[in-house]
């Protein structure tokens, strides 16, 4: 093992017994900032550590500083010689990550079973890594009694949820006066779904108020959060070797179909509306970069090499005064993660400066 590596990696196991450490300790003061803080910087540390370690680089070419956290997961869920991460986990990451940025900077309250959750599938993605990249087992690097972060753990996160759900209906009857707590609970869930869109994102103020009214409309919280009610909650072994996984299942069978597509085979259609079209397209090419862990110019060439700009799906150029704004929308940042390990975004990059061949994509991934 690389000696950057090895120390990064003493950094992420020292974050992840604190994070333990908070989670178990009788005291409740300031208790879920430490968790999720030392968590977020535990996983940091580990996924930089793997990228070192397999031969990528984690210094920001346009800073004196080291990429991000964003940043690590695109290089470890789309690079071919990095990959060591899977959508779920990716959904894990993001999620801490948001949840961490939302107890430091502003409220943030989580269920007892809301905070297990989230730190097992943490302690869990850790093991994962760490065998995968170094062939080592977290239970051969800590104290055997570090790892249990709890007695009752949690088996399905719809019930969960639900139950969560329930609660912050509580906190909105009329004459209770705890909206307050309740879209602090809200910001959780918001923090969840934009995890599983591909995002970490901190929801706005007059969002949390959107999604109150609608609680106390009496929505049910699967048609407001679509994207946390298509995950679910894999849970194996017992005491020290207990893990929790979260994975996304398959939604609805539902996709968009052109005009002259309705009315062959069996295709039917109904209305879609996009009602505000700036929180549909919402990632800039930068951003877009970012996430993927690549160059903006070559994420460019690899948006022109799959033709995204010419589907509204992914795409739109909006006109504000003289300005133009091109943005995508996070079904792009979806196929262009997909495309990347596919293709040799590198190879794509030579062929469109006329220095190699057209590239072709896998059917691998």
């Amino acid at each position: 093992m690389k000696r950057e590596s090895r120390l990064l990696l003493n950094n992420a196991l020292e974050g992840l017994v604190l994070s333990i450490e908070a989670f178990n300790r009788p005291s409740g003061r300031g208790r879920l900032w430490a968790v999720l803080s030392a968590l977020n910087h535990s996983l940091e540390q580990l996924l930089k550590a793997a990228i070192v370690d397999r031969g990528g680089t984690i210094l920001d070419l346009r800073s004196p500083h080291t990429i991000t956290l964003e940043a690590c997961i695109g290089k470890c869920l789309s690079d071919a010689k990095l990959k060591c991460l899977g959508e779920g986990q990716a959904i894990v990451l993001r999620t801490v990550m948001g949840l961490r940025g939302a107890s430091e900077h502003h409220l943030l309250a989580l269920s007892e079973s809301e905070l297990y959750t989230h730190t097992q599938a943490g302690v869990t993605l850790f093991g994962d890594v760490l065998s995968v990249v170094f062939g080592t087992r977290l239970a051969d690097l800590i104290p055997a009694r570090v790892l249990p972060v709890s007695v009752e753990p949690p088996t399905d996160i719809l019930a969960l949820i639900g139950h969560r759900y329930e609660y912050i209906k509580t906190l909105l009857r009329p004459g209770t006066r705890r909206r307050t707590e309740a879209k602090s609970a809200l910001r959780a869930l918001a923090v969840m779904e934009g995890a599983v869109e591909g995002v970490s994102v901190q929801p706005s103020e007059s969002t949390l108020d959107k999604f109150a009214r609608k609680v106390s409309d009496g929505e049910p919280w699967e048609t407001l959060f679509p994207g946390v009610a298509s995950l679910s909650l894999d849970t194996e072994g017992s005491g020290l070797t207990f893990n929790v996984r979260i994975s996304k299942t398959e939604g609805l069978p539902i996709r968009v179909v052109k005009a002259e597509e309705v009315g062959a085979d069996g295709v039917t259609a109904v209305v879609l509306k996009r009602v505000n079209e700036l929180g549909y397209y919402t990632l800039g090419l930068i951003a877009l970069a970012e996430r993927l862990g690549a160059t903006p110019p070559r994420v460019l060439e690899l948006i022109r090499f799959l033709d995204l700009q010419s589907d509204p799906e992914y795409f739109k150029e909006f006109r504000v005064q003289s300005a133009r704004h091109k943005l995508y929308s996070q079904k792009a940042l979806q196929r262009l993660r997909k495309a990347m390990s596919q293709v040799d975004i590198d190879a794509v990059w030579e062929h469109a400066r006329g220095r190699g061949p057209r590239p072709t994509l896998s059917a691998s991934a």
